[in-house]
């Protein structure tokens, strides 16, 4: 029974995207951030169920006043039936070793990056596991979309490479081969980080609430 673990931070304005929102703004990157937030949860809930899926957040899902996020209520809306925690630790890859540390049995990790995922993305990742330890999915940018693991707790090797950078896949293959773990990697799928990334990805899921957000996008400095 494979659990989908995804690793987000809540859409607040000013906290997430930011390197898409010295283009967009503040604003539009958190509602960018939201809709993929959605799209991500969706398609977790119908490759294995709510019952099945993990979000371990960063900040809170809050409506209204300070720190507020975009479309809080409906992001919680879909997130019913999902077990929701929140994050631990200082680094990324300390908080990614401890959400693995809390989940037991097979685990499929995932962030808010990848919008255009589906189902069968995700089934196809955790398949990976009849014939391998892990099963690390490749971003375009060098870095990894989703890891899945036989064993969680193997996740350890995550608190010591350095995330967000070029060579963060490779970096992370090495860290977990060490461990004795025979890698396969999964399919190869864009990020959304920068400006230049919303209309190919969006391209690529047009049905998606991404998809919606980006058609209001305008390229280029506001």
């Amino acid at each position: 029974m494979t659990t989908l673990l995804v690793v987000a931070k809540a859409p607040v304005p000013g906290k997430v995207k930011t390197r898409l929102a010295k283009d967009v703004g503040d604003a539009i990157a958190a509602d960018v951030a939201a809709a993929a937030l959605l799209d991500t949860i969706e398609a977790c809930t119908v490759a294995v169920g709510a019952a099945r899926c993990r979000l371990a957040l960063s900040g809170d899902l809050r409506a209204d006043g300070a720190g507020a996020s975009s479309r809080a209520e409906v992001i919680r809306a879909s997130l019913t039936g999902w077990t929701v925690v929140p994050q631990h630790g200082d680094g990324l890859g300390e908080r990614l070793a401890h959400a693995h540390s809390e989940v037991t049995g097979p685990v499929v990790q995932i962030g808010m990056d990848t919008p255009q995922v589906s189902p069968q993305a995700l089934l196809a990742v955790a398949g990976g596991l009849d014939s391998a330890d892990a099963v690390l999915a490749p971003a375009e940018d060098g870095g990894w979309w989703a890891l899945a693991l036989r064993d969680p707790s193997a996740a350890a090797a995550l608190r010591d490479v350095p995330m967000s950078t070029p060579e963060t896949y490779a970096a992370t293959r090495s860290a977990l081969e060490r461990l004795g773990l025979r890698v396969v990697a999964g399919e190869r799928l864009r990020d959304v980080d920068h400006l230049a990334d919303v209309a190919p990805v969006a391209a690529a899921a047009p049905l998606t609430h991404f998809a919606a957000v980006a058609a209001r996008i305008v390229e280029g400095p506001r």
